[in-house]
């Protein structure tokens, strides 16, 4: 059984996600704030989490930023605030998806499936199968990402994008090309989401990301992997 964890302080939204999911087969965990929210991770299998931005004692993007020290468990942050600075901090910290109060139960479902789908492709691997482009090698059996010889970690998203991205080397793949390959097939106009992950690839990939080797931006068009 899939485990979410929701963590936010208004209870009747708390209630209001637990309720939808546990409809549908999933097992909910709640915490009420952030410090809440990292003492269950410690102690509970969590397959996702759901988490408020704005919250007493600890907020959303610290529990971000803590959680991407030992974990890459997906993230969908949920938030009030709908400015693109906000979403860009939250991506940044890598959170996986981004959720505007108020939400409709279908558009949660939605990036729920789409974020756990995200998750298991990236656990899903081919026996054997290899992908080498210039210094960048990614076992697809072990999900094992080094770049010169180096072993770095990436989250689900980004071993997904990076994947993609190397798979068609050479190509310029456009924004909603990507983002629906990716991301899932209901996504497609979140440039920002694709800005960010990118820049975030760059600085785990490339040995001086503002002069990249392998990762270039077609200005008006996407995006492309030179090998």
């Amino acid at each position: 059984m899939t485990s979410v964890l929701v963590v936010d302080d208004e209870k009747p939204l708390r209630d209001f996600v637990r309720r939808n999911l546990e409809v549908r087969g999933y097992h909910v965990l709640s915490a009420a704030n952030g410090l809440e929210a990292l003492a269950i991770f410690e102690r509970e299998r969590i397959d996702l989490i759901i988490l408020d931005l704005m919250m007493p004692h600890l907020d959303g993007l610290e529990v971000t930023r803590r959680l991407r020290e030992v974990s890459t468990v997906p993230i969908i942050v949920l938030s009030a605030l709908d400015e693109e600075s906000d979403k860009v901090r939250a991506f940044d910290l890598g959170a996986d998806d981004y959720l505007t109060k108020p939400f409709g139960v279908e558009e949660l479902l939605g990036r729920v499936k789409a974020v756990l789908r995200r998750a298991r492709w990236a656990a899903a691997g081919a026996q054997g199968e290899r992908l080498v482009r210039g210094e960048i090698c990614v076992d697809l059996e072990s999900h094992r990402v080094t770049v010169s010889g180096r072993e770095i970690s990436l989250t689900p998203t980004e071993y997904n994008l990076l994947v993609f991205l190397m798979r068609n080397a050479g190509k310029v793949l456009s924004h909603q090309l990507i983002l629906q390959q990716v991301w899932g097939p209901q996504y497609g106009n979140e440039a920002e989401y694709l800005r960010v992950y990118i820049g975030r690839l760059r600085r785990k990939i490339e040995a001086d990301p503002l002069h990249p080797r392998y990762l270039h931006t077609e200005h008006g068009l996407g995006y492309r992997f030179q090998e």
